[in-house]
């Protein structure tokens, strides 16, 4: 039968640790995503996205792919080059002479033209090849998107580590102060060896948690260094964040619209239409005809009229376009304009798509963390607390003491995922709607 005895002074020296270990792992989750102590300063959210911008490889060769496109523009509004030609005729030996007398006898003709384009070809070149480069601005910012998602969850697995870590580094200690508890009792003829025993082995499973944890912080670091194309060794890169999540969200209805406003694909795809459009008048400026103009000067002094020796001429050349009226171009274009159409269609439901899957999982996180931060962290705690103090006067059992700690642990590991998963799904949604509406 269990008796309840006063605790002798080396024992209330312990438990007042303990206590203060107890509040101190009460407190750890909320600042599991703060920098780590070693004097060390870590990169924030605006930080790591303003490195990225201005080192990743793949944004910097899109981004000069726009700028290709951009220079097209100066191309297509070129006018055709004139055409200069000269030519001679006529160069003879004199016929009693026989002596060579290269400009006795040649005639000279230069000849200057021009192709006149009508239909104002010039211009709907130009035209297309400008919202050539929107469409090709659209995408680099579709491309930044996506990247940014990417890299939004390698900084959230980064936190994760860190608030994994900490949690475990936390449970160790904890777990440290219980086995120099126990031992006390141990000496003191209060606890049998066996049971000294299973405490102790008990502590493998918290030093392989940390070990594990420490793996995943590393790991995730090198993969947010590989984003940012970084070359600092993992020891001395560190980021910050909030590790926290936020149940107040807007409404759905807000998130679509958002989207429809700044999703660079869909502006591709409204964008291309658009293009689409401009190209088939071009197509049909194309199927109209351009003359040729020319000018010309010749000097002929073979005649015996000296007033016909040199003479000036025009001339214009019209194509007779019978048969090629460019029906196939125009035909192709006037198709492309509704599959450009159809393609808008098909973006903008995936929008919706994507905005409404996206808010889903963040509403469902929410829905899980509210009960975890408003009772499950604390009652897990005071279970902890309790039994673990009843086990200390002996008025529970060995299992109920050893449960009672794996039970708070699983809590505290599931609310830690739980944010991590919030905060990827908030992500998610940002990546979704193309702007960051949740930080």
């Amino acid at each position: 039968m269990n008796t309840k005895r006063p605790m002798n002074l080396p024992e209330m020296r312990i438990a007042k640790r303990w206590i203060t270990c107890l509040a101190m792992c009460g407190m750890g989750i909320v600042f599991a995503g703060s920098p780590c102590v070693h004097g060390q300063t870590g990169l924030s959210w605006d930080q790591v996205k303003t490195k990225f911008e201005s080192a990743n490889p793949t944004l910097r060769a899109d981004a000069i792919n726009v700028d290709e496109m951009k220079a097209e523009e100066i191309m297509a509004y070129l006018r055709p080059n004139p055409q200069f030609t000269i030519s001679s005729d006529g160069t003879q030996v004199a016929p009693h002479s026989g002596v060579w007398q290269p400009t006795k006898g040649t005639q000279l003709v230069n000849t200057f033209s021009y192709l006149h384009e009508r239909e104002h070809k010039r211009e709907l070149r130009q035209e297309s090849a400008k919202e050539g480069t929107q469409i090709a601005g659209s995408l680099h910012s579709d491309l930044e998107r996506n990247l940014l998602f990417n890299l939004r969850v390698a900084f959230v697995d980064v936190l994760q580590a860190k608030a994994v870590l900490n949690l475990t580094r936390q449970e160790l200690d904890y777990y440290d102060h219980i086995i120099d508890i126990s031992r006390e009792r141990f000496k003191t003829g209060d606890m049998a060896q066996i049971d000294l025993d299973r405490v102790e082995l008990q502590r493998v499973q918290y030093e392989s948690d940390w070990q594990t944890a420490e793996v995943s912080l590393r790991t995730a670091k090198i993969q947010l260094l590989q984003l940012l194309d970084d070359k600092t060794p993992v020891d001395q890169f560190d980021v910050q964040g909030l590790f926290e999540f936020s149940d107040q969200i807007k409404a759905l209805a807000d998130f679509r619209q958002i989207a429809l406003d700044n999703r660079p694909d869909l502006k591709a795809a409204v964008e291309s239409i658009q293009q689409a459009k401009t190209n088939h008048k071009l197509a049909v400026s194309n199927g109209s005809t351009d003359p040729t103009f020319s000018g010309w000067y010749s000097y002929n002094p073979s005649f015996n009229n000296p007033n016909d020796q040199q003479t000036l001429g025009l001339s214009i050349s019209i194509p007779l376009r019978i048969f090629d009226r460019n029906q196939g171009e125009k035909k192709r274009t006037q198709l492309d304009i509704g599959r450009n159409e159809e393609l808008e269609d098909a973006t903008r439901a995936q929008v919706f798509s994507d905005v409404d899957s996206a808010y889903a999982e963040v509403n469902s996180n929410v829905i899980l963390l509210r009960p975890y931060k408003a009772k499950y962290l604390a009652q897990a705690l005071r279970v902890r607390e309790t039994v673990t103090f009843a086990w200390q006067r002996g008025s529970a059992s060995l299992m109920d003491f050893l449960n009672a700690q794996s039970d708070y642990r699983q809590v505290q590991l599931a609310y830690v995922q739980l944010v991590g998963s919030y905060l990827t799904a908030a992500g998610q949604l940002n990546l979704a709607v193309g702007s960051e509406e949740i930080r």
